[in-house]
C-alpha cells in the first residue's frame, strides 16, 4: 500500500452518487479531505476543480480525486491552476502511470462514463503508484513546469 495518509475528494452534482460510493471504499485506507460537492443540487464544476486544486497546492491532501459527469471540464479547470497536474484517466494503465511518469496529483474520473467498480480500480491503482524520480521523468517535469 502506498505511503500516502490523506487525499482530497471533490465533484459537481452529476458525480455527487459516485463520490459517495468512493468515499466510503477509501476512508479506511485514507484520511478523506470531502471538499464537496455535498448534494445532487446542480453547482459549476470550476468551483470544486479551484477547492481540490487549493488543498493539494496548500499542502491539505497529498493527491487528489476530482470528479464530474464526463470528467473533461474538471480536468480542464483543475489544470488551470499552478502545479496541479490532472488526467482523466478511464483505463487502468493511464490511472498508475500518470502518477509514475507525470506525477500526476489529481486524478479525474467522468461518472457518467464509468461504473463504481472500474472507479474503485483506478482509484486504488492511482493512489498506490508512486512517482518515479528517473532522470527522463524530472526533465519531462521541468519543461512542463516551465510552461506555467
Amino acid at each position: 500500500m502506498s505511503k500516502l495518509r490523506k487525499i482530497a475528494l471533490a465533484c459537481d452534482h452529476a458525480a455527487f452518487d459516485l463520490k459517495e460510493t468512493l468515499k466510503a471504499f477509501l476512508q479506511d485506507r485514507y484520511e478523506i479531505l470531502d471538499l464537496g460537492t455535498h448534494s445532487t443540487e446542480p453547482v459549476d464544476y470550476p468551483d470544486y476543480a479551484e477547492k481540490i486544486g487549493q488543498a493539494i497546492i496548500g499542502k491539505q491532501a497529498e493527491r487528489g480525486i476530482l470528479l464530474c459527469g464526463s470528467g473533461v471540464g474538471a480536468s480542464i479547470a483543475a489544470n488551470k491552476q499552478k502545479g496541479i497536474r490532472a488526467a482523466v484517466c478511464h483505463d487502468f494503465y493511464s490511472a498508475h502511470q500518470g502518477v509514475e511518469h507525470d506525477h500526476m496529483n489529481v486524478l479525474v474520473l467522468g461518472a457518467r462514463v464509468i461504473g463504481i467498480e472500474l472507479a474503485k480500480d483506478l482509484a486504488m491503482a492511482y493512489l498506490e503508484a508512486k512517482e518515479s524520480q528517473e532522470a527522463r521523468h524530472l526533465k519531462r517535469l521541468q519543461k512542463i513546469a516551465a510552461l506555467e
